[in-house]
């Protein structure tokens, strides 16, 4: 019989951002504007990439690809989140559960290290500007991309793999507002040290090897550009820069505070802004920090609206 009620949960409850009843209508027009503004302004990014032959370069490449794993990453949370403001039943299967975190998972790996090949390219392009066109040609920086994706689909195909594991009689109720893995954790009642190990171990080898990496390649090309005796060239290479490193503080900061120090503490609501706010704003916030201060986009974007 105890046997039996270990495979018993077969949905969880979400509890969502809140259970005040009055605050689910403002909330849900609230994130739907979010939802669609994000949509716009990736796809819009993805779309002019794609239109404008002067943008198929190395870094518009990397941009484009970065716009799709943020609108990946906000399409696995959002619209079930949507659905529960207006709806009293927050049930989700299983199955459902497992493959909303997989996606999530792995379009957060698959940024980590498309942001260091962004790097990288930042570097070959400013310290390296004679070789850059042979050893970051757009065959290399497909290649590339590929090779990001696949190490995210797989990462996260391995602690998915490892759910399968545990079984779930304790609870089913998840206090958060997506199938968020370490809440998966807390309601197992099959021992998950095994899983919660291998996530503190792989995030912080991800997170401090990546985030080690863009440190280096951006500390080279502060000192080149510094060498710089242009004003013009410093004045580029710094505005490109700045919009990269604003995106790696927010992206990164967030990721450190909920996977590379699981379990510090009683911060709940802490955990749930920090989030919400890799879930949800960065992919909100990224197209438009690459592009506002792009003169490239900017300029193509104004081709296109005089068409």
């Amino acid at each position: 019989m105890a046997e039996e009620n270990k495979t018993l949960v077969t949905e969880f409850v979400l509890t969502g951002l809140t259970d005040h009843p009055g605050l689910q209508v403002p909330l849900f027009l609230v994130f739907l504007v979010i939802y669609l503004t994000t949509m716009m302004g990736n796809l819009g990014l993805i779309a002019l990439i794609w239109k404008d032959p002067h943008l198929h370069t190395p870094m518009y490449l990397l941009l484009g690809s970065l716009a799709f794993a943020d609108a990946c990453s906000s399409s696995s949370v959002t619209p079930t989140m949507l659905i529960h403001f207006l709806s009293k039943n927050h049930m989700i299967p299983l199955i459902d559960c497992m493959a909303q975190f997989y996606f999530f998972g792995s379009s957060a790996t698959t940024e980590c290290f498309l942001l260091v090949v962004m790097a990288y390219d930042r570097y070959r392009a400013i310290c390296n500007p004679l070789l850059y066109p042979v050893v970051m040609s757009n065959n290399v920086c497909t290649q590339f991309i590929g090779v990001s994706y696949f190490i995210g689909i797989l990462h996260s195909a391995i602690h998915v793999g490892l759910l399968f594991r545990l079984t779930f009689c304790k609870s089913n109720v998840i206090h958060y507002f997506y199938c968020e893995i370490l809440q998966l954790f807390k309601i197992s009642c099959t021992d998950p040290t095994v899983n919660i190990l291998l996530v503190l171990i792989f995030s912080t080898f991800i997170q401090v090897f990546t985030f080690m990496t863009i440190v280096v390649s951006y500390t080279l090309v502060l000192f080149t550009i510094l060498k710089k005796k242009s004003e013009k060239g410093r004045s580029k290479a710094f505005s490109t820069c700045s919009a990269h490193l604003l995106s790696v503080s927010l992206f990164y900061g967030t990721l450190f505070f909920m996977y590379v120090r699981p379990g510090s503490g009683s911060a709940e609501d802490h955990d749930k802004m920090y989030s919400l706010f890799y879930t949800i704003i960065i992919p909100l916030l990224n197209p438009f920090i690459y592009s506002l201060r792009n003169k490239e986009v900017i300029d193509a974007l104004r081709k296109i609206i005089k068409t």
